[in-house]
């Protein structure tokens, strides 16, 4: 598969996406909405946000800047092996 190109298309997915996680969030927090499960969904939320920064970012820029990656899996198998992924 190749990657995405089209402004207009990333820009709909980024929506897309954003819509998706209102709808979960909101249908979860309906089910069952208390103060102290919106917040826990919200650190939640946020811990996910880090750790993808963290994968992504920080040990491209601050760890290892020959780590190139493709997805998640090859940030698992990085951090699982400590080798580069190809």
């Amino acid at each position: 598969m190749s990657d995405l190109k089209s402004g207009l298309a990333i820009k709909i997915k980024g929506v897309l996406f954003l819509a998706l996680g209102l709808i979960s969030g909101g249908t979860l927090l309906a089910n069952a909405f208390t103060w102290s499960n919106l917040l826990l969904l919200a650190i939640c939320i946020w811990a996910f946000c880090r750790f993808y920064y963290f994968g992504f970012y920080v040990l491209h820029h601050y760890v290892d800047p020959n780590f190139t990656y493709s997805g998640l899996s090859d940030l698992v198998k990085y951090l699982i092996s400590g080798r580069k992924a190809k």
